[in-house]
């Protein structure tokens, strides 16, 4: 696993939290690049296999996101521990989601490997037609509606990728590329996470 930075210190961590929460950039990059340490203790014991740790560091890190913006000082928890707490939850959501989805057949078994040599699954392959879809509930139901479905079949991780994808709910539009780079994660991993979402969405509107 990779070395990550020593905790800041009670000072620093005020100082960025405080900046954050005005809206500096720099400052959040910051808290989430010093607690990075925090996400690779807590998914240890979660972890199966070594193959598993880049999507475990993706899913806490995005706890960890959480956290840093909801994170109020007033109450008096240290940051560390209220982020403990928001790196499990999102961890425990996603074994929640994976128990659920290990009886269905998965769309995201390797199949082979392209050109490159990287592997390719059913739904690399699989047209589902991302935008149509969001652009078809959006003119079909209402903005309330449309919260209500994301809520009953998304996971939250789910909700957020979609959301930052598609410019939901008064967020901006952003490629792949770029909400990957905001949360920290691989560009791949934003891929999975919005084809799994919107395969979701699809489902529950036939339904």
């Amino acid at each position: 696993m990779k070395t990550f930075k020593k905790p800041l210190s009670k000072e620093q961590e005020s100082r960025y939290i405080a900046l954050s929460k005005q809206g500096d950039i720099l400052a959040r990059n910051k808290l989430i690049e010093y607690n990075l340490r925090l996400v690779a203790h807590i998914i240890k014991k979660y972890q199966v296999n070594n193959k598993d740790t880049e999507d475990y560091l993706s899913i806490g890190t995005i706890g960890l996101i959480k956290a840093i913006d909801s994170y109020d000082e007033i109450k008096g928890n240290r940051l560390a521990t209220y982020a403990s707490r928001c790196i499990e939850n999102e961890i425990l959501m996603y074994l929640r989601q994976e128990r659920k989805e290990q009886r269905e057949t998965s769309l995201f078994d390797p199949i082979g490997k392209d050109k490159e040599g990287n592997e390719v699954s059913l739904i690399d392959i699989i047209d589902s037609g991302e935008k149509p879809i969001i652009n078809s509930i959006i003119i079909t139901t209402e903005l309330e509606q449309l919260s209500k479905i994301f809520h009953k079949v998304l996971t939250s991780r789910e909700q957020l990728i979609l959301s930052l994808r598609y410019g939901l709910f008064n967020n901006k539009a952003q490629t792949q590329k770029s909400i990957a780079s905001s949360l920290n994660i691989s560009r791949s991993y934003v891929s999975r996470i919005e084809k799994k979402a919107l395969l979701k969405l699809r489902s529950a509107l036939n339904e």
